[in-house]
């Protein structure tokens, strides 16, 4: 497969504008989804850091669908002929909350394409950064990391595992059922199947099981810490996937703070290997 890496980068500069507006029943389901016991969301009550994933939802059609449940390729993301997308990584920068019953827009800009080979094959990464606009003006700025890779070849060797730390202040074990990732899936309405469909995750993209998504991940790390300090503020949040995480086995999300109002965050899989590494500053 030949990548025309000139043609995919003319999509940098595109951009495209969405509206929604910030609604309760979503906030509930997944305070439900987190096995959260939180009141019921009033008018006027602040949207949690990284629930704003919760709107300005995909609607494609059925019949524009991929074969892995995703939009097919091209529109506003370039059209990378390479089999598997992830979610990688993003930095935030939160201005202020959003608030139920916010009308908001969300501008969206591709700002990079680039390329690179490794052991694993070719790689293409795309940057996209949102903008949220609310009533006040803005309310965040999202930098979102996405990469597309070959499949694995057979002999490849796999990457070595890098250990998680062991000093962790808090920590919680989660139970990744298909459940769990079911409903966070469709309350983000992401159809891509390596998240709910275990016979294509293990038989057609060859995953040891269904895939945790890097969102909610990112998005139970920064629960445990609204969970041991409920009263902070994040200013600034980022993530980086390092290894993906099955729903064969518990993993862990794990913190603590660093001083001067920083915050380590991370998640560590059932072996006890760095799958999720993230840090947040608190206003």
């Amino acid at each position: 497969m030949s990548l025309d890496v000139a043609q995919l980068r003319q999509w940098i500069g595109r951009t495209q504008r969405a509206s929604d507006t910030v609604t309760a029943a979503p906030m509930a389901a997944l305070a439900a989804t987190l096995d959260r016991d939180d009141p019921a969301p009033r008018p006027g009550d602040p949207l949690p850091p990284l629930w704003h994933w919760l709107y300005f939802l995909p609607a494609a059609r059925q019949s524009e669908l991929g074969p892995d449940g995703h939009p097919r390729r091209g529109g506003f993301l370039p059209p990378v002929p390479l089999p598997r997308r992830m979610w990688a990584g993003g930095r935030f920068s939160f201005v202020r909350p959003l608030r139920v019953g916010e009308p908001i827009e969300r501008v969206s800009t591709i700002q990079d394409v680039s390329h690179k080979s490794g052991r694993s094959g070719e790689l293409v990464f795309v940057l996209v950064r949102h903008e949220i606009r609310g009533e006040a003006g803005v309310a965040l700025a999202e930098e979102h990391d996405i990469v597309y890779r070959d499949a694995p070849k057979e002999d490849a060797p796999a990457p070595a595992p890098v250990p998680a730390p062991a000093d962790a202040a808090w920590r919680r074990d989660i139970v990744p059922d298909a459940v769990l990732l079911f409903r966070y899936s469709a309350l983000t309405f992401n159809g891509h199947r390596i998240h709910y469909d275990w016979r294509y995750v293990t038989e057609v993209e060859g995953y040891p099981g269904l895939i945790v998504h890097g969102p909610l991940q990112a998005t139970l790390l920064l629960d445990l810490l609204r969970r041991e300090m409920p009263r902070a503020t994040v200013a600034r949040f980022e993530f980086r996937a390092l290894k993906p995480v099955f729903d064969t086995a518990p993993f862990r999300v794990c913190g603590g703070p660093l001083g001067d109002g920083r915050i380590r965050l991370w998640v560590a899989d059932h072996a006890g290997a760095l799958a999720m590494d993230a840090h947040a500053v608190l206003a």
